[in-house]
């Protein structure tokens, strides 16, 4: 069964979205914090809610590999790279790309990369394809604990707190580990 969002959830979703908001939603093992990439303000939510520190940077996921191609330089990866990428989309597979130039720091952190993903989970999907670009997918959970797994868990990890806008009550698609992460230039694995 394709679990997606009913039509009013989607556009809420959506609002959200376009007004600077933040929202949590299910991903391939853990659930996820996102905003639209290209507002800072949001993102800096995102980072207060957390917890987290900039510098770190932060993961892109989307529902195609068109949608990446504003943030990641996909230019520089040779057609050997690109294909064993490809291989991996979409799915739980997450990889550092060279970002763009004028890519915000509030989303590559102290990096010329960036990290993007283009997800299996129908919601996920979803949601980048009404929106029409990737969004911002950090784990929920406050910087160095155990991210959520459901929406109960996201709920009482931020308490109603008023950064986050939106819990998505929807599952996980049941990967038991974090997904996987590549660094493209080497094909090294590094999570």
């Amino acid at each position: 069964m394709l679990l997606l969002l009913k039509k009013n959830e989607l556009n809420n979703a959506l609002k959200i979205l376009q007004s600077q908001g933040v929202i949590a939603y299910p991903t391939e093992s853990v659930f996820g914090l996102g905003c639209d990439p290209d507002c800072e303000a949001a993102i800096q939510k995102i980072l207060l809610l957390k917890q987290r520190p900039a510098h770190k940077g932060l993961i892109l996921i989307a529902a195609s590999i068109e949608q990446l191609e504003k943030y990641a330089d996909f230019s520089l990866l040779t057609d050997a790279q690109l294909t064993e990428i490809k291989k991996t989309w979409p799915g739980p597979t997450t990889w550092i790309i060279p970002s763009q130039k004028n890519l915000s720091k509030l989303i590559s952190g102290d990096f010329e990369s960036v990290a993007v993903r283009v997800t299996a989970h129908p919601i996920v999907r979803q949601i980048c394809t009404a929106f029409d670009k990737p969004i911002i997918s950090t784990s929920a959970n406050l910087s160095g604990l155990e991210a959520a797994l459901n929406s109960q868990q996201v709920n009482n990890m931020f308490k109603k707190d008023p950064l986050l806008n939106l819990v998505i009550d929807a599952p996980v698609s049941g990967l038991s580990t974090h997904t996987a992460i590549y660094d493209a230039s080497t094909g090294k694995r590094l999570r």
